[in-house]
């Protein structure tokens, strides 16, 4: 795909050409900041949290699974609403709830109210991040939207690199309360009004797209289930490993002997593969079939996963490969459902395909700390590489479907 395709899109959607890179910019700002204020979020605050409550830190970092749970269950519902109005006002209610959830667990005397918080937090997370972010482009770019969204996911890539000192720079000056007050105020008086400026109204009409809660219910038969159901287990699979890999890397390599310091250093270099392997994406201008890029995200985070659990050596060159294998699949997981199965439909079915990949995300974690304890890193490495291999086995027969 060329610029110039994605500028005849957006003409069509309704976007002026001059505009289209001031949304990938408006969205990408929005991205880093509610990805920081909301899924990383914990990483900085919750052992100041245990410590100036006294709440078990476990249950701290549980209340992000809740959350998770929650955006899960609202996310065919926010894709829905996608496809009915726009992008616009649900990105807007999304960092509106985010900020209500911030403020809230900002405010909260006991653990309950903490907890109610973070399910509020959750459903902003549904109508505010990558999975709605996706629709949001796929409606605006109709089939062209891949070169955004893979732009949109070099900004996503930033959000811990940035937020994570903040976060550490607010804690340690304002408290964790006043942190999470700052960052709900950067969600309403930052993320709103620049979503309100920069991205356009809903069009007349928008409402009566096949699928949304105003027209036709989607029904797939046939091939397309078949497509769908692959590329949800896919998803599933993929973001099952994801969601293992972000709590429990440290984990995992400090049971492998290596010190807290040295798996901190060999973490590190994660984040910046991750961003690497997008931005070479983004150099080939789309060229290839976003199949492709799904085989090698797959195919990567496999042989990263595969040299972990054999003990390879060189842990660093493990990460890079898992790294850049989860940096693509960022992409393809909003490209793919695009091309097979059409941008008219495609806010509803990305909000369908989120479901059980952020409800397998919510609970991933605790099931890999249960068995890391029962069994050990190598079980769990070796689980996370089976289902490596479950995901290369449906992309295979999706392949084949097509």
């Amino acid at each position: 795909m060329t610029g110039q395709g994605a500028g005849t899109a957006a003409e069509a959607e309704g976007v002026a050409p001059g505009a289209a890179r001031g949304i990938i910019v408006a969205l990408g700002v929005v991205q880093i900041l509610t990805w920081g204020s909301s899924y990383y979020l914990l990483a900085v605050l919750a052992a100041p949290i245990a410590e100036d409550t006294g709440w078990p830190l476990q249950w701290v970092v549980g209340s992000l699974s809740l959350g998770l749970l929650v955006a899960g269950l609202a996310s065919p519902r926010v894709g829905a609403l996608i496809g009915d109005h726009g992008g616009r006002p649900v990105l807007m209610a999304g960092c509106a709830l985010l900020s209500l959830g911030l403020l809230t667990i900002a405010l909260a005397p006991s653990l309950p109210l903490f907890a109610l918080g973070w399910c509020i937090i959750g459903a902003g997370m549904a109508a505010s991040l990558y999975d709605a972010a996706f629709a949001t482009l796929g409606q605006l770019y109709g089939a062209a939207a891949r070169r955004p969204i893979t732009s949109l996911t070099l900004w996503g890539g930033f959000a811990s690199t940035v937020c994570w000192p903040i976060s550490a720079f607010l804690a340690a000056h304002l408290g964790w309360r006043g942190t999470c007050l700052a960052y709900a105020a950067v969600q309403a008086m930052v993320c709103v009004p620049l979503l309100a400026m920069v991205l356009p109204a809903p069009r007349r009409g928008t409402g009566r797209r096949d699928g949304g809660a105003g027209g036709r219910p989607i029904v797939l038969q046939g091939g397309e289930l078949a497509t769908f159901l692959l590329l949800g287990g896919i998803v599933t699979l993929i973001g099952t490993i994801a969601s293992t890999m972000s709590v429990q890397v440290l984990a995992l390599l400090h049971a492998k002997g290596f010190s807290l310091v040295e798996a901190v250093a060999a973490g590190a270099v994660l984040g910046p593969s991750q961003v690497a392997a997008r931005a070479i994406e983004q150099a080939s201008g789309g060229r290839h079939h976003p199949l492709w890029t799904m085989t090698w995200a797959v195919g990567l985070m496999g042989v990263g996963l595969a040299l972990l659990a054999a003990g390879f050596p060189l842990i660093a060159a493990a990460l890079v490969a898992y790294g850049a294998g989860n940096g693509l699949f960022s992409i393809a997981k909003g490209s793919v459902p695009l091309a097979l199965l059409g941008a008219e439909r495609y806010p509803v079915l990305a909000g369908r395909l989120a479901r059980p990949a952020l409800l397998a995300q919510a609970l991933a974690p605790l099931g890999a700390a249960y068995v890391l304890t029962i069994a050990g890193a190598g079980a769990v490495l070796v689980l996370l590489v089976l289902l490596a291999v479950g995901a290369g086995a449906l992309l295979g027969l999706l392949w084949r479907s097509r």
